[in-house]
């Protein structure tokens, strides 16, 4: 009999798990259900290039209907999933439709964490493609720009409208942006650059209101300043969309609750992949939820697999990263920084444009995570070093034999490290 394989969630972890299926020889049926009637598209860019206008709708699609002909992938977009039920094996659509699978795979992402600060108007995110949108029409009517939330997507915007020639302010609660992942030495290193470029940054306070509307807006800070702006963009996290599988049975906690190979808990013919999927980490030996591009990617490719190959199933063991375009640097993640107590620190991090790794390790000894900036070829490195779990100092010696570093220095304790 064929086999039905129903994919909810049209974003990029839904997408790469439709063509994964075909790739790992899948000959089944396969639909791909999205809440937009938007054809499938990726969202980096949405803080980027396709804010300022330099791509358009067609450089950030996925999967065009040729694509998806092509690959024998059934496109239902613009009508959301309102309901699973696991008994029946059914997929039910909010046009009353339902689709009966054998597999299905939750792909439905995460939602820009909502503003808590609601002013008549002139307060945006930034998660979709109409997100962008509605910004880019707004700042073209110009004036100063305050962005609340001084992580990738905070930073990124802020780069994007300072480039479109507004004045810009960002304000976070932490003393330094990304702080919560990299650390303060490299988040002073981006402070740098937002002040470089000529942002104004309020980090160590935070928001307490914000009043009146799209193009005269007053941003009320925790010690007592305000700020003036005609556009507020917010960028305090997101959370996952699993909203509609309330009475679905399946555990959900901070996302869906999967095992190592990325089923459900209880549920051995339902997948969950990317932000909305909170799986068993073996190598961590604990639960994790990642909100990464390449994490989605990753797990879309591992679900796929298991799903056409039941009978050789392949644990979801991923060395997580995640990078950041910020005006002309490149910042790159892997593994996890935060849980470091010690690090080093390989080329310059003062110059004008720096080039360096920050190596970070544990208790164990071990290379736990590493941060590169501007150096791509460091960050391949570090990456298979974290991966293979090798030890620091043999992992620092490789880094350092790259390039003749400019300097190495021995640094604190990381920002959230365990003691």
């Amino acid at each position: 009999m064929t086999r039905t394989v129903v994919v909810i969630g049209s974003s990029i972890g839904g997408v790469r798990t439709a063509q994964a299926l075909r790739s790992e020889g899948f000959g089944g049926r396969v639909v791909l259900v999205g809440e937009e009637a938007q054809l499938p598209y990726d969202k980096p860019p949405l803080s980027k290039q396709f804010l300022t206008g330099q791509w358009d709708v067609d450089r950030v699609l996925l999967l065009t209907e040729e694509k998806a002909d092509k690959d024998s992938i059934e496109l239902r977009l613009g009508v959301p999933a309102t309901r699973l039920d696991i008994a029946a094996r059914q997929v039910l659509l909010a046009d009353g439709a339902s689709l009966e699978y054998d597999s299905a795979v939750i792909a439905t992402g995460a939602s820009a964490r909502p503003s808590p600060w609601r002013p008549e108007s002139g307060v945006h995110v930034v998660r979709t493609l109409d997100d962008s949108r509605r910004l880019q029409a707004r700042l073209s009517d110009g004036g100063p720009v305050v962005v609340v939330g001084g992580g990738f997507i905070g930073a990124e915007v802020a780069g994007s409208a300072r480039a479109l020639g507004h004045e810009v302010t960002v304000v976070d609660p932490l003393p330094t942006p990304i702080g919560r992942v990299v650390g303060p030495e490299i988040g002073r290193l981006f402070s740098e650059l937002h002040h470089r470029h000529g942002v104004v940054t309020r980090f160590g306070v935070g928001v307490e209101a914000i009043e009146g509307a799209a193009g005269d807006l007053r941003v009320r800070l925790t010690d007592g300043t305000q700020l003036q702006a005609a556009t507020v963009v917010v960028g305090i996290g997101a959370v996952p969309n699993d909203g509609w599988l309330a009475d679905s049975g399946l555990p959900i906690d901070n996302g869906v609750l999967c095992d190592q190979y990325s089923r459900a808990l209880d549920a051995p013919d339902v997948y969950a992949v990317g932000d909305v999927a909170r799986w068993f980490h073996p190598g961590h030996r604990e639960y994790v939820r990642v909100e990464h591009w390449t994490n989605a990617v990753e797990q879309g490719a591992c679900a796929a697999h298991n799903i056409a190959n039941p009978d050789d199933l392949r644990a979801y063991r991923p060395v997580e990263y995640v990078w950041s375009d910020q005006y002309d640097w490149k910042a790159q993640i892997v593994g996890r920084p935060n849980h470091g107590t010690r690090h080093e620190t390989v080329g310059s991090l003062s110059a004008g444009n720096p080039r360096a790794a920050v190596l970070y390790t544990d208790e164990t000894g071990r290379l736990c995570g590493a941060v590169t900036v501007n150096w791509p070829k460091a960050l391949v490195q570090c990456r298979r070093l974290v991966t293979d779990g090798a030890p620091f100092d043999d992992a620092l010696a490789k880094v350092s034999a790259l390039t003749p570093p400019s300097g190495r220095s021995a640094g604190e304790p990381v920002a959230g490290a365990r003691a």
